[in-house]
């Protein structure tokens, strides 16, 4: 008995020494040493969710700052300074470095089952472009939206303030409303399967079916419609006659102007004015989406 104790306690003593000596290769310094320096991120690393130790596998619970930024010994040793094997979550670290060290945890969401296919890593994006890794609002963003993805897409803030938009800048509508920023299957990284499904989320009085379909509409809501801002009403592509013309090139409204004196004649007359030059078309075909309206002039035709 007495000899089975003495092997366990030697056994006990022999595992105490190699798990130090294991802790002693691993070149940890521990989170205090990193304090000392860095008082100011340290301040806001410890109100970040990462400085959470009840969360399972946060960097709180594990080696605290050199869970993310590696391991501080030969850091500590020179006093700072670059080239002693630190990552760095600032814009002039390696992009692929720092978003592998986030995916460590993070791969599992999700968000980010298509982030390697996405268009913002392909254009080599990190995470810490768009979250802060110590602090931030609503998922550690570093601003809210949409500023934060103005910062990067300046044509379309531009577009957002033209006076037909959608109602972005105004906080109604948010980029993320309509775009996964960590990827997604559509073009665009749009969250729908087709632009149609994703403008029918919102608008769907204009999903049909109808009777009479206009076939531009069921194929794209593009081929009239701008996404993000128009200086024409109604997100329109071009104004009004221009925008249907462009398919609408010949048949029983000619394009070359009339007189004042025989724009309002009856139709049929010698001068046959059945043409209202740069008046909106929409005056008469209303239905301009589709048509449930018996077959005849407000059927196929799409008027009111």
């Amino acid at each position: 008995m007495k000899r089975s104790l003495i092997m366990l306690f030697t056994l006990v003593v022999l595992m105490l020494f190699m798990t130090g000596l294991n802790l002693a290769d691993t070149g940890y310094v521990g989170q205090d040493s990193c304090k000392g320096c860095h008082e100011n991120s340290f301040a806001s690393y410890a109100t970040s969710v990462h400085a959470k130790k009840a969360v399972p596998g946060s960097p709180g619970s594990g080696q605290g700052c050199e869970s993310c930024h590696g391991s501080g010994s030969a850091h500590a040793e020179k006093r700072g300074g670059k080239g002693t094997g630190m990552i760095s979550f600032n814009r002039q670290g390696d992009a692929g470095e720092k978003a592998k060290k986030c995916l460590q945890c993070h791969e599992a969401s999700k968000e980010l089952t298509s982030w390697s296919m996405s268009r913002h890593n392909s254009v080599g994006l990190s995470c810490d472009d768009c979250h802060s890794v110590h602090s931030g609002g609503a998922k550690n963003l570093k601003k809210k939206q949409p500023d934060l993805c103005f910062d990067c897409h300046r044509d379309i803030s531009s577009q957002t303030n033209r006076q037909s938009h959608h109602p972005i800048v105004e906080g109604k509508v948010s980029c993320t409303d309509c775009h996964d920023p960590h990827g997604d299957f559509g073009a665009k990284m749009l969250k729908g399967d087709s632009v149609n499904e994703l403008c029918y989320s919102c608008h769907a009085e204009k999903r049909g079916p109808y009777m009479w379909q206009h076939p531009p509409v069921e194929e794209n809501c593009l081929n009239c419609h701008v996404a993000h801002g128009s200086n024409h009403s109604k997100l329109l592509s071009k104004r009004m006659p221009y925008l249907c013309q462009d398919c609408h090139v010949e048949g029983s409204h000619p394009r070359s102007a009339y007189g004042s004196a025989s724009t309002f004649e009856p139709p049929n007359t010698s001068s046959n004015p059945n043409r209202l030059v740069a008046r909106s078309c929409l005056n008469c075909h209303s239905n301009i989406h589709g048509s449930n309206g018996p077959h005849g002039a407000s059927g196929p035709y799409f008027v009111r």
